[in-house]
């Protein structure tokens, strides 16, 4: 694929500094925006050893400011950007009861809401230019109601339907969204996390280490994605495969799939 310019929120980790190298080494122009400087600091030497012009912005997706600093910045250097990643997210697990109001406002206020802020923020440019490209990083557990997230759950699911509904919206304006729903894989997701279950974090870390597929995989299937314009991307098998029975199986086959996965 043509090397473009990329801005990635969530960018000093996990699969979003994955997509960042995969770019740089390609010739992209990155950007990283993340909201630990330190780290940001720290890694973006590494993806310069491959692109010059990379570079990295202090960015909080729960504040419409610093993503407004970035599309200013991101149109003074570059005069625009092609691709814009909302990666950034958190975890939260517990059942229902044991879920805080103040748990939930702050899953959606990033989860969820950094999404709206990152598409409503770069969409004026994007149709300015004519083209451009959301990636929005979901995950499976907004397809399949995995027990004790349910605030996970909730706003990953919102993050599929916004995906779904400007694909709609902006396909006239040559503006493409894709949707990626990974399962559990290794990355720093657990850092952080939210939860109210003894032992969740070591089922967490189980669960990420069993997975056949890292980072620089998605972040592959990511790219492949943006270059053949595909709305949705499903990267783990065994994720489709649950999928497939929530939608075709009686439920309770499904169910007895999500407890032997959780155990």
């Amino acid at each position: 694929m043509k090397p473009q310019r990329i801005f990635i929120t969530g960018g000093a980790s996990g699969l979003g500094f994955a997509l960042a190298q995969i770019c740089a080494k390609g010739g992209w122009r990155v950007c990283i925006g993340d909201r630990d400087i330190e780290r940001g600091e720290a890694v973006i030497g590494s993806l310069q050893k491959f692109q010059h012009q990379a570079m990295f912005m202090p960015c909080d997706v729960t504040r419409v400011s610093d993503i407004e600093q970035v599309a200013k910045k991101l149109d003074d250097e570059w005069g625009g950007v092609d691709v814009v990643v909302n990666n950034a997210g958190v975890a939260q697990v517990g059942q229902l009861a044991q879920t805080t109001l103040n748990d939930w406002q702050w899953i959606i206020d990033i989860n969820l809401l950094g999404v709206v802020r990152g598409c409503k923020v770069f969409t004026p440019m994007f149709k300015r230019q004519g083209h451009g490209h959301f990636v929005n990083v979901a995950s499976m557990a907004g397809l399949l109601d995995v027990p004790n997230m349910s605030a996970y759950n909730a706003t990953k699911a919102a993050v599929v339907s916004l995906s779904e509904t400007l694909q709609n919206e902006l396909k006239k304006d040559n503006i493409h969204v894709t949707v990626v729903c990974p399962s559990f894989f290794k990355t720093n997701l657990g850092q952080g996390m939210r939860t109210s279950i003894d032992g969740m974090e070591q089922k967490l870390d189980k669960l990420m280490r069993s997975s056949k597929l890292n980072a620089v995989d998605i972040a592959r299937m990511i790219m492949k994605a943006v270059e053949k314009k595909k709305t949705h991307v499903l990267p783990h098998r065994q994720g489709r495969m649950a999928w497939y029975m929530k939608r075709f199986l009686p439920r309770s086959w499904y169910q007895k799939l999500l407890y032997s996965r959780m155990k």
